[in-house]
């Protein structure tokens, strides 16, 4: 059984409880039954080495689990073999017993960009929307959210987090391996919203905003960090194809174009508090990756634009809330 389904009524989401466990258990049983990829995540899953970590540490750049001490040189050498097995690792990074997984973003920086001008996740209900490995999810609850629920549908990413909470067992953080689109509609559930990285891969974002904000409730905040081009007007770029390689960017707003495109789908009191250049000291490519980074997908003559001369990426946090 998911822990989620476990913890349904405590999470005071008994409505929504045969949706959700439905939901789960088809997942459960396409991971386990059709997906080649899946299959193969489970088999690594369990063979993972028995281990009980001494402590955990949510609230450092590095989130720890466990230390050195906790585990022998053979255990040592399995754990390592699965997480490598489980690459390429996007966010971090972590510190498993002693092995660090220094991966390709440095999701560090983007939490200190946001953490202080969040209203206080304390006793929060949130939302991770595209949660990856789980980084900031245990960022939230070392805040001390009240539960913290990530979407992530990809499979190598699912698992990164199944295997940190194997051993992190941090209480109330849930991980789903389903598209935001997947999951039934929790009316006004959520507190806070995270949607980081997601919204530009949205061939709809408005109706994208829309779906997030009936999720939370009245005031509750969305967190929303996307892709952006620098201007005053209310505009937005489509790439023709790729931007910086990626097939799936479908629009690349302004930050007015942005904030029309928030207030049309309902949120109120939206301010922005951060517009940062992406830099290879954010992303990059690393030992725990087998994959491009940043650095290919700039181009190699022009400064500031990508391979395909569009402007070089730069990301834009805003916060709103829902009316």
């Amino acid at each position: 059984m998911h822990d989620l389904v476990r913890d349904i009524e405590a999470l005071e989401l008994t409505p929504y409880a045969g949706a959700l466990a439905e939901l789960l258990d088809r997942k459960e049983k396409y991971i386990g039954q059709v997906d080649v990829k899946g299959q193969r995540y489970l088999r690594t899953f369990a063979e993972l080495p028995e281990l009980t970590a001494s402590s955990v540490e949510l609230n450092a750049d590095a989130v720890r689990i466990g230390t050195a001490a906790d585990l022998d040189e053979a255990a040592a050498g399995l754990l390592l073999e699965a997480l490598k097995s489980y690459s390429p690792w996007r966010k971090g990074p972590f510190s498993l017993f002693g092995i660090d997984i220094d991966s390709e973003w440095v999701s560090s920086l983007k939490w200190d960009r946001v953490k202080d001008h969040l209203a206080p996740l304390r006793d929060r209900k949130v939302l991770d929307v595209g949660s990856s490995s789980g980084y900031y999810m245990y960022r939230m609850a070392g805040e001390g959210a009240r539960c913290v629920i990530g979407l992530e549908p990809y499979l190598t990413f699912y698992f990164q987090f199944r295997l940190l909470q194997h051993y992190a067992r941090v209480p109330n953080v849930y991980g789903l391996p389903a598209k935001f689109e997947e999951m039934p509609l929790l009316r006004r559930y959520f507190d806070t919203i995270f949607c980081m990285g997601i919204l530009y891969h949205r061939r709809s974002p408005i109706d994208a905003l829309m779906e997030l904000r009936h999720n939370l409730r009245r005031g509750g905040e969305l967190v929303l960090e996307t892709l952006i081009i620098e201007g005053e007007g209310d505009m937005a770029l489509c790439p023709a194809e790729r931007y910086a390689k990626m097939n799936n960017v479908y629009f690349l707003p302004t930050v007015t174009c942005l904030t029309h495109w928030l207030q049309r789908a309902g949120f109120e009191n939206i301010r922005c508090i951060d517009i940062t250049p992406t830099t290879v000291a954010e992303q990059r490519r690393t030992e725990w990756i087998q994959t491009e980074s940043l650095q290919d997908f700039l181009h190699p003559r022009e400064a500031g634009k990508t391979i395909e001369g569009y402007p070089a990426p730069i990301r834009a946090i805003l916060l709103a809330n829902a009316r």
